[in-house]
Order: structure tokens, then sequence, then C-alpha cells
């Protein structure tokens, strides 16, 4: 019998304000999958003074309660789970969700309940994981957004794997996939220099062609998916933020990468920036054995 397939999301006392638990929701009707809700407790912090001894697991627990009685509330028809777990919160979160369909993880850190955690960031969970990282900013509702999923293309043809989520992402929300590239200038170039040289067009003109020709090959693997390609120039992590808020994206799906073939997820200062900064929910997807 095959084992059905399970949407982890990371809760801690800052759920209801943080989103991730609603777009896991959302996911989860989605997919047709049921949510393992985890409330990881940093070992570090876990000793309290002995005159406070039940503090932390008490919190625990109704934090735990809460959520599975929101998840029950909101699909009483699935079999959602919660747990809590002692140990390195991302660490622990990366371990527990490796097979699974997504991890999903707020962009807050630290819950507004002191001792408790989610991660230690969301950057060390989307560095650790094996499986696509969901990060949900702070506020974050699934109402009232109607763009497309965006995904960020780079030169290094290693975006497959993020195109590959966008796409099936877009495929089951019934909307658009919009294939954004941010070229800039490399550094022994000027501006000025491209412009008095007039080659400034003829290199946006290539990158648009180059990507148009990547889409291409992506229309006929989903010949029912709408596929837009949008070519800017610009500071990638502003290229990127700026595309998603203007088409009101759903979510903005970005690669991560291998270092010396070693198979890991190596977040760089794109992937960090666009963490840092997106006002939508953002994918992490990470190379996979093949892709390397």
């Amino acid at each position: 019998m095959t084992k059905q397939p399970v949407i982890h999301v990371g809760v801690d006392g800052s759920w209801r304000d943080t989103g991730a638990l609603e777009w896991a929701l959302q996911e989860s009707l989605i997919r047709k999958a049921p949510l393992r809700a985890i409330h990881v407790i940093d070992e570090k912090l876990r000793y309290a003074p002995y005159w406070e001894p039940k503090v932390v697991d008490d919190a625990a627990i109704d934090l735990v309660e809460e959520v599975q009685q929101k998840m029950k509330e909101r699909d009483p028809a699935v079999d959602h789970s919660t747990e809590v777990v002692l140990g390195p919160p991302a660490t622990t979160l990366a371990e527990l969700a490796a097979g699974s369909v997504m991890l999903v993880v707020g962009r807050r850190g630290m819950s507004t309940v002191k001792r408790l955690l989610v991660g230690s960031t969301s950057e060390a969970v989307a560095n650790l994981a094996t499986v696509p990282v969901i990060v949900v900013p702070d506020g974050w509702t699934p109402s009232g957004h109607a763009g497309p999923v965006v995904v960020g293309l780079d030169d290094s043809g290693e975006s497959e794997a993020a195109v590959e989520f966008a796409a099936e992402a877009a495929i089951e929300r019934g909307i658009a996939l919009r294939m954004v590239h941010v070229w800039d200038l490399p550094p022994i170039y000027s501006w000025e220099s491209m412009e008095v040289e007039g080659a400034l067009d003829s290199w946006s003109r290539t990158a648009e062609l180059h990507f148009e020709a990547v889409a291409r090959q992506w229309r006929q693997k989903y010949p029912d998916l709408a596929i837009e390609v949008d070519v800017r120039r610009g500071h990638a992590v502003d290229g990127l933020i700026a595309a998603a808020e203007a088409g009101d994206a759903q979510l903005l799906v970005i690669g991560g990468r291998h270092h010396s073939k070693v198979i890991s997820v190596l977040l760089g200062s794109v992937a960090r920036g666009v963490l840092q900064h997106a006002t939508c929910p953002v994918a992490v997807i990470r190379l996979t054995k093949d892709d390397a």
C-alpha cells in the first residue's frame, strides 16, 4: 500500500501571525494531502528553573492542541496531526520533513513566547532541507491574491527543478506561470559604455530570445499551461520581488544550487535577499542528484 504524501509545517507561538499554517492548509486542500504540524523546542532552551518545571511543556501542549483544533475545523475529514519534539530547531524540522511533499515555515524565527522556537531561521531550514521549503511572510493570507506563480530563472541552466515545481503549482491552482529573468552587466562593463556602443538593446534582446526558447520547451511539456516570460534588467533581488509584487504573485519559486558537486542547497545572496524581503510566499527548490 502506497503511503499517503504528507505536508510538514513548522509552528510556534506566533503561528497565528506568520501565515505558514494558513498557507499549508490551503496547499493541503489543493493536493489532498494531510498536514503534520511540528513544534520544535530548542534543546538549549529546554531547562527552566526548578520552580517552573512545566512552563515550557504546558505551553507546547497548549500550542499544538490549538493548532490541531484549527486544522480540524478547516477540514475535519483529513487526518491532520501535530507533534512536539526536542532538538536543534532547523535541523530537526529538516530531518522530520525528509521524504515528504514539502516543508512550510514562517519567515519569523522567534516566537513571541520566550523559549519557543520554530527554528533558528527560515534560511537555515531552507539550507538544510532536502524537500521544497516554503517560507511564508507574516500576515500572509491565501485569499485576495489572483496573480500567477512566478519562477526566477538564471543563466546557470540549473533551474529545471524550480520550474517543474512552479509549473505543477500553477496547474494545481489553475493559474499562469510567469518565468522571470533579471540580468545585469558584468562588473567589467558600465551602463555608460554599453549605451555608447549601442549594445544595451542587443544584450537585452539576446536574453529575451534565450528565455523565450526556454519557455517554448516548457510549453511543449505543459501545453495547457499559460506560460509568460518577463525579462528585465537590474538587480536580481529587486527585480524578482518587483515582478512578484507587480503581478500579485501567489508564489515565488527560486532554485537552490550545489557547490563543487556536493549535493546540498546553498543559498546565494539572491536567494537570501528574496527570502528576507519578498511579500509573498517563497518556495526554495533544491537540486536533485540527477540535476547535478
